[in-house]
C-alpha cells in the first residue's frame, strides 16, 4: 500500500468524485505529493466489477510531454511478423479494463491531444477510436485524473477553459512542517528529530523564493536528503547534494541554503 498522509479533506473529496465518476484535476508544485496521492487512492478505492480484468495497481500513468500524440494515448497499428495488429494505448487500456488514468503535467501535452479526453469527461464517458471505428464506453471503474504545476503556467502552457471546466479541482501544496517531518521519517526510515530538522529546512528554503530562488524545495528532495542520511552521509552534506545543488546553479542561492542547513544541523 503506498504511504500517504492526508493534509486536508483531499481523500474524502476524491472518494466523493470517484463515487460520482467525476474527473479530477490536481494542482500543485513539483514534488508535493500529487502522484503519491493518486497511487494511494487507486490502491484503496473499491472496484464495481472486481471480477473484470485488472490493471496492476488499478492505475495507468502517462508523463505528458510536448510530443505526446493522440496515438500515444489511444493506440496504433503495429506490424508483428506478417500481420498488422492493433495495440491499445494507455488511455484506451484504462477505459477498456477500468482503472484510473493519470495524465501527469498535462499542460505539457499538445492541445489537439488533450481535446481527445473531452468525451470521457462528461455524461457520455466514451472514447472514440477513429483508427478502428470503435466508440468505447468507459468501464464503470474508469476515472480520469490530470495534474499540473500552476507555477509553470504561461499563455502557451495552460489548460483551455473548455478543458478545465470538465473537472473538479484539488489544490495541493507542501505539507505543514510537523506532517512533512512524519512523511520524511517514514519514507527515509529516519528518526523523527532528524526528519523534523529537514522539514524545518524545507520550510525556510521556501521562504527564499521571494529572494530569487525559482522554486521551493520539494518534499521529494527532503526525502532524498533523509535517505542519504540513513545511508551514513552527514546531514549537512546530504542537504548540499539533495537540496541546494539540486535546486539551483546560482552560487549565492546555494550558499544561502547551505548556511540554513548549517544553522539547523550545526
Amino acid at each position: 500500500m503506498p504511504f500517504y498522509l492526508p493534509v486536508g479533506d483531499e481523500v474524502q473529496i476524491f472518494r466523493a468524485a470517484w463515487d460520482a465518476r467525476l474527473p479530477v484535476l490536481l494542482k500543485g508544485p513539483t514534488g508535493c505529493g500529487k502522484t503519491r496521492f493518486v497511487e494511494y487512492m487507486a490502491a484503496t478505492l473499491p472496484r464495481r466489477r472486481p471480477e473484470a480484468p485488472t490493471i496492476p495497481g488499478n492505475l495507468v500513468t502517462v508523463a505528458c510531454h510536448e510530443d505526446l500524440t493522440g496515438s500515444d494515448l489511444v493506440g496504433r497499428y503495429l506490424i508483428k511478423g506478417e500481420e498488422t495488429v492493433w495495440i491499445d494505448g494507455p488511455l484506451t487500456r484504462a477505459v477498456r479494463h477500468g482503472a484510473i488514468c493519470y495524465l501527469d503535467e498535462v499542460v505539457e501535452a499538445r492541445k489537439d491531444t488533450v481535446v481527445l479526453i473531452h468525451p470521457l469527461t462528461d455524461h457520455r464517458r466514451i472514447l472514440p477510436v477513429d483508427k478502428t471505428g470503435e466508440i468505447l464506453e468507459a468501464h464503470p471503474d474508469f476515472l480520469l485524473v490530470l495534474s499540473y504545476n500552476p507555477g509553470y503556467q504561461s499563455v502557451m502552457k495552460d489548460l483551455k477553459h473548455s478543458t478545465r471546466q470538465r473537472f473538479v479541482a484539488l489544490d495541493f501544496s507542501y505539507p505543514p512542517r510537523d506532517q512533512e517531518a512524519r512523511i520524511i521519517a517514514h519514507e527515509a526510515d529516519l528518526d523523527l528529530d532528524t526528519a523534523l530538522r529537514l522539514a524545518t529546512l524545507g520550510e525556510r528554503v521556501r521562504h527564499l523564493t521571494s529572494k530569487g530562488l525559482a522554486e521551493g524545495v520539494s518534499t521529494r528532495l527532503l526525502v532524498y536528503a533523509g535517505q542519504l542520511v540513513h545511508q551514513g552521509v552527514t546531514p549537512r552534506r546530504a542537504c548540499s547534494v539533495a537540496v541546494s545543488r539540486a535546486l539551483t546553479d546560482d552560487p549565492e542561492s546555494a550558499r544561502a541554503i547551505d548556511e540554513l542547513a548549517g544553522a539547523i544541523f550545526g
